[in-house]
């Protein structure tokens, strides 16, 4: 026989009890379902202890350093993490939204966000609550998995923000959610929202922003690069389908866009340590692309859901740089999806797939 007590706060509206349950049964909420958005994450400042917790936390996660720690965390915390926080500190201080004192990830993201969380209010009232969090930095994952399980989310989409998925970037982030969960006596049903990488919506919210920055070009570039994110290339051997998935995003581009394959090409940025990574490197193949004559190119970053300091800094100050010190003339440089309206509507479509049967 089913236990009355076992049913929701829906049965009293706004009363905070269970049906039939004892006076001093402790309140719930009205069961509900929440979307998280989860981006790779922020730190609190530009000061050197600010960028020093973020970047502690950052890389200690093996996911993104699988190094022995016995042998990685004595030169993480005594050398590195002694004179990166400066370098990395005037990097975000060139990008820094100083209007609301945060990086732009954070202001994009809780755009992003607050647009998503408009179209479930207008579709399914106060039944979805959206949050978002950050995988490093704040707001933490547990902090805002903690923040919806006491709003009465009973249900959770978690949506990592990469359209490729690695195991440095969606996979970490839904550990991160698993071990919050981990931790908690009444568990919420949770769902993770898998790459996207070859979604129509997707590839279309590429292409237009292609069309649009070539329409507006004072010159028209002579190719595309698309450059994301690099990983060591030993994760690929290891069976990570990062690369492959970054392929075929380009690929899809391409024949949405209707071009020849010598209009556009795959490179991969931000190379970290001794190893080799994914190929050809960003900064490198630019620089190359100048000295044999393309005087003009456009770069577009689509493994990254919001411009950040590896799209604001990195693209548009070092790989600009090699660009034009190799002869380059004319750089152009492509913005992320962002909050735009084609890449908040292609967030609802894969939400309302992964929420089927959850919401009315």
């Amino acid at each position: 026989m089913r236990d009355e007590t076992t049913k929701t706060a829906v049965d009293h509206p706004g009363t905070g009890r269970l049906a039939r349950a004892d006076s001093d049964h402790p309140p719930v909420p009205r069961a509900k379902v929440a979307v998280i958005l989860s981006n790779l994450g922020t730190p609190d400042g530009t000061d050197y202890w600010s960028m020093r917790r973020y970047l502690g936390e950052f890389l200690s996660d093996q996911r993104v350093i699988d190094y022995s720690p016995w042998l990685w965390q004595p030169l993480l915390q005594l050398i590195i993490l002694t004179k990166r926080p400066f370098s990395s500190g005037k990097a975000y201080a060139g990008i820094w939204n100083n209007e609301r004192n945060e990086s732009p990830l954070l202001t994009t993201t809780r755009s992003q966000m607050e647009k998503v969380a408009k179209v479930m209010q207008d579709r399914y009232g106060d039944d979805v609550i959206v949050d978002f969090c950050m995988r490093y930095g704040n707001p933490s994952t547990k902090s805002v998995i903690e923040k919806v399980k006491a709003q009465g989310a009973e249900k959770i989409v978690f949506f990592p923000l990469y359209p490729q998925y690695a195991g440095a970037t969606t996979g970490t982030a839904n550990d991160e959610a698993f071990r919050a969960l981990m931790q908690m006596k009444w568990q919420p049903y949770i769902r993770t929202v898998p790459a996207y990488y070859e979604h129509p919506l997707y590839i279309k919210a590429l292409a237009r922003s292609v069309r649009e920055a070539y329409a507006n070009a004072e010159r028209k570039p002579d190719i595309l690069v698309t450059s994301y994110h690099g990983v060591p290339k030993r994760y690929l051997m290891e069976g990570d389908p990062y690369h492959c998935q970054c392929q075929k995003t380009t690929r899809l581009l391409r024949e949405e866009l209707g071009w020849d394959k010598t209009e556009i090409i795959t490179t991969f940025q931000s190379k970290f340590g001794p190893e080799e990574w994914l190929q050809p490197y960003t900064v490198e193949e630019v620089a190359r692309l100048a000295e044999q004559g393309k005087k003009s190119i456009a770069i577009m970053a689509p493994a990254f859901s919001s411009d950040c300091v590896e799209t604001l800094e990195e693209i548009n100050e070092e790989i600009k740089e090699s660009f034009e010190h190799a002869g380059g003339e004319a750089f152009t440089y492509i913005p992320c999806l962002n909050d735009s309206d084609d890449h908040i509507e292609m967030m609802d479509a894969i939400l309302q797939q992964e929420m089927a049967g959850w919401v009315g």
